[in-house]
C-alpha cells in the first residue's frame, strides 16, 4: 500500500506535471473553447483514462525486471532519473509563450471524442516512456509489492488527471483566455515542473 507521505509527494508531483502546458491539456482547452464544455470534458476524460494503459505496461515491465534481477530495477531507476533530469532541464529552458488556439475540426459525438482521447494518449510513446521513468521514483520497496505500488500510483495519476482535465474542459473558455492574456504563466508552470523533475532525477542518480 501507499504510505501517506509517499501518496502526498506523488500527488503533488502528478498535479504539477498535469497542469504544465503540454499537448494533452492544451488540446483539451482548445476543444472546450471551440466545441463547448461537454466535448472538452469528453476528450479530456479520454486522455486521462489512456494513462491506465501506460500504467499496465509499466507495471508488467518493471515487475519482469525485478523477477529477473533486483539490480536491473536499480538500473531502471537510475536511467529513469537521468530521463527525468533531461525533462527537467528542457522544462527549465522553455521560453514559454503558451497560447491556446481553437480546435479546427468538425463536430463529433461525445463518445467519439472520448475514445479519440484514449487512443491519442495510449499510442503516445513519450507518455509510455514517462510512466516507466516516473512511477518507479515513488516506489518504496519496504512498503510491499512494487507492482502493486506502481499500479496504485498509476491509478492516482489517472484520477487526478481526469479531475483536472474535466475542469479544464468545463472552464476552457475562461482558462484559455486567461492563458492567452498571460503567456508567462505557462513559463512558470514549466519552471516548477522542471525543478521537480531535476530534484527527482538527481535524487535517484546519487541515491541507491
Amino acid at each position: 500500500m501507499l504510505a501517506p507521505d509517499q501518496f502526498l509527494a506523488f500527488l503533488l508531483a502528478a498535479i504539477v506535471v498535469t497542469v504544465s502546458p503540454g499537448p494533452d491539456n492544451l488540446m483539451v482547452l482548445a476543444m472546450g473553447m471551440s466545441k463547448g464544455r461537454s466535448r472538452g470534458i469528453a476528450f479530456g476524460l479520454g486522455c486521462a483514462l489512456g494513462c491506465l494503459s501506460h500504467t499496465a505496461l509499466a507495471v508488467i515491465g518493471v515487475s519482469a525486471l525485478i523477477a529477473a534481477s533486483p539490480l536491473a530495477f536499480t538500473a531502471l531507476k537510475v536511467v529513469g532519473g537521468l530521463y527525468l533530469l533531461w525533462l527537467g532541464v528542457q522544462a527549465l529552458r522553455s521560453r514559454g509563450g503558451t497560447r491556446v488556439a481553437r480546435a479546427e475540426m468538425p463536430d463529433q459525438a461525445l463518445s467519439t471524442l472520448f475514445f479519440k482521447g484514449v487512443f491519442a494518449n495510449a499510442i503516445n510513446p513519450k507518455v509510455a516512456l514517462f510512466f516507466v521513468a516516473f512511477l518507479p521514483q515513488f516506489v518504496v520497496p519496504d512498503n510491499g509489492s512494487v507492482g502493486l505500488q506502481m499500479a496504485l500510483l498509476g491509478i492516482v495519476f489517472t484520477a487526478q488527471s481526469a479531475l483536472l482535465f474535466g475542469l479544464l474542459g468545463y472552464f476552457a473558455g475562461s482558462v484559455g483566455q486567461w492563458l492567452n492574456g498571460k503567456p508567462r504563466v505557462g513559463t512558470w508552470l514549466d519552471r516548477i515542473a522542471g525543478c521537480i523533475f531535476v530534484a527527482l532525477g538527481l535524487r535517484l542518480i546519487v541515491t541507491r
